[in-house]
């Protein structure tokens, strides 16, 4: 299959079809490309909020609200690209109302039969936590296609290796890890997750990332990144892991030709077997050996 993963700027539109010429040019650039799926990033979906018009400029809580209540728009638009393309879709993430005055930051995941689904963050950063009325929403997402099984987790659930064990072992092979950062070093944080979620899973991980700088929106304000994807480091793939990897903060797709049969066959006959050896450590981890010293010599 051919994957597209997206560096995506986040802009502002006077009206609901220019959000909607976007998404289609930036669809219909990937479909015509020859990709079969196609990620967008965490928190794209914040320039929904720009249909609000200038009120929200500025104001955080105003952006949070002005996204969510335009989810159900969106979600029909991507729905309807995914069908006249006939791609698969993971959609830009964005809160929604979570209740009691709480939002969850949510993925659409579409099929090109119509199908689809949603995907949720499951651990908040600090400033998610401290800055923003988020919250957990539901656990792991996996979903089934005709590319074949997929599990997602969004940005800062990647650095957690149990998530993305749970979505190995219920069968994924693919990886999706939409993501938004505002400073490189969170850019690595989220890249080295992914690259170790490959290698221990012995998986393919795609990331996606916004770039470019939101003077209206606190939430998003920066922007660093560059969108890969990733491989175990082992037979049927580079030596470094790195299948495919963008330029650093410069918007456009990234595309990755893979075969999943590649991540059958290391995981049966790699030259390391961490995805069935991983079990291995469950014995191992309660047992902790406190090393004692010798004398020291005279």
């Amino acid at each position: 299959m051919k994957i597209a993963t997206a560096a995506y700027p986040i802009d502002w539109f006077d009206r609901p079809d220019a959000m909607a010429e976007k998404a289609r040019r930036w669809v219909a650039e990937a479909a015509g490309d020859g990709a079969d799926l196609l990620v967008f990033p965490e928190y794209g979906g914040m320039e929904w909020a720009s249909l609000a018009g200038p009120a929200v400029r500025g104001d955080q809580a105003a952006c949070t609200e002005a996204a969510a209540a335009r989810w159900d728009l969106a979600d029909a638009l991507f729905s309807g690209l995914a069908r006249e393309h006939g791609v698969h879709i993971l959609g830009p993430s964005a809160p929604v109302d979570g209740g009691h005055g709480t939002h969850v930051n949510r993925a659409g995941f579409y099929r090109p039969d119509g199908a689809k689904a949603h995907a949720d963050k499951q651990i908040m950063t600090q400033y998610e936590r401290e800055s923003w009325s988020l919250r957990p929403g539901e656990g792991p997402a996996i979903v089934d296609t005709a590319l074949g099984r997929i599990g997602i987790l969004i940005c800062y659930d990647s650095e957690f290796p149990l998530l993305a064990r749970a979505l190995a072992e219920a069968g994924a092979e693919i990886l999706l890890v939409p993501s938004c950062t505002d400073a490189p070093m969170g850019y690595h944080r989220v890249r080295i997750g992914c690259m170790a979620r490959a290698l221990e899973n012995q998986m393919i991980v795609v990331q996606a990332v916004t770039v470019g700088a939101v003077d209206w929106c606190p939430a998003v304000d920066e922007n660093h990144g560059a969108p890969a994807v990733y491989g175990p480091p082992d037979h049927g793939f580079p030596p470094d892991g790195v299948i495919t990897q963008g330029p650093m903060d410069r918007a456009g797709w990234t595309y990755a030709e893979v075969d999943l049969e590649a991540v059958r066959n290391v995981r049966r006959a790699g030259q390391v077997r961490n995805f069935s050896h991983w079990p291995e450590q469950q014995g191992r981890v309660p047992h902790v050996t406190f090393l004692q010293f010798g004398a020291a010599p005279p």
